[in-house]
């Protein structure tokens, strides 16, 4: 009779525990898509953690240096110098009336800024190899925070900017109140073009080779030592293709006066950067899964 017992006891126990408990949570296990969602608001839901990587990215900069933060001035300075004696004096290129150091400096200050930040987000992934190992986290916030870090060097180069506008006599206008859109489209821009190569740099390295030369190409198919004048309609408009050139044309526009309205270029330029925004935040996300076992 005990062993009849114990042997109804244990299938009893069997039983039970072999039925579904109703409150348990179900973990359902699905094919990967070809094209993930973006998921920005687990991008959103870290930004705490992309704070920390711009204070880091910060702090580490400039530190060991003599100059220090003096460098985010240095480069469009002495850039702006080299222009005004070849392109100025020599080549004699026209400025549509502008003084030429103050023509090609005002645009070497957002240049600057997006060739800054492309480069360092481009190298992102790479440089936090061990954190993307260890940790999960979405990975875009690793270009992201080298992008909006790269701000402060704006800021100071900024500054010097407006002081020479007053030194040539230059004074600020309402146009002013547009500066900071030209700077959003030069930050959409060189996230867009961060996310697709910082991607592409974990499985071809030879971006990080190529990148110093894209760059240097991308800085002279941009109107930077000439202006946009010289071209005609309609190919001026086609040429805001090129995002940088509605941002550059922007900032002489809002800050310097200059005759030649974005108007249709800037429309173009928008859309372009808008496209490699979004073609690349998904490019991003969908070899985002293989970050870890490539690096």
């Amino acid at each position: 009779m005990r062993v009849e017992e114990e042997i109804r006891h244990s299938a009893t126990i069997t039983t039970s525990a072999s039925l579904p408990d109703s409150t348990a949570p179900v973990i359902r296990i699905e094919a990967a898509k070809a094209w993930p969602s973006l998921k920005l608001g687990e991008l959103w839901g870290y930004r705490e953690l992309i704070y920390f990587l711009i204070w880091r990215d910060i702090k580490v900069r400039y530190k060991q240096t003599v100059l220090g933060a003096g460098w985010a001035i240095i480069q469009p300075l002495f850039t702006m110098l080299l222009f005004s004696l070849f392109f100025g004096r020599l080549a004699r290129v026209p400025s549509d009336g502008i003084p030429y150091p103050l023509f090609s400096f005002c645009a070497l200050v957002p240049w600057s800024y997006f060739s800054n930040g492309l480069t360092q987000a481009s190298n992102s992934l790479i440089s936090n190899s061990s954190l993307i190992k260890k940790v999960y986290f979405p990975r875009l916030a690793i270009p992201t925070a080298k992008v909006l870090s790269a701000l402060v060097d704006f800021g100071l180069a900024f500054v010097l900017l407006l002081g020479m506008t007053f030194y040539y006599g230059l004074h600020p206008t309402f146009r002013m109140l547009w500066v900071p859109l030209f700077l959003l489209l030069a930050m959409v821009t060189a996230l867009g073009a961060a996310f697709w190569l910082s991607a592409l740099n974990v499985r071809i390295r030879d971006v990080e080779q190529a990148l110093p030369f894209v760059v240097q190409i991308w800085l002279f198919a941009t109107p930077i030592a000439y202006p946009s004048s010289l071209l005609p309609e309609p190919w001026r408009t086609v040429y805001g293709i090129n995002p940088i050139v509605g941002v550059v044309e922007g900032f002489r526009w809002a800050l310097l006066g200059a005759k030649t309205v974005p108007g249709p270029m800037l429309v173009v330029s928008s859309l372009g950067a808008a496209a490699m925004l979004v073609s690349g935040a998904f490019w991003f996300r969908r070899l985002e899964r293989t970050f870890a076992d490539v690096l």
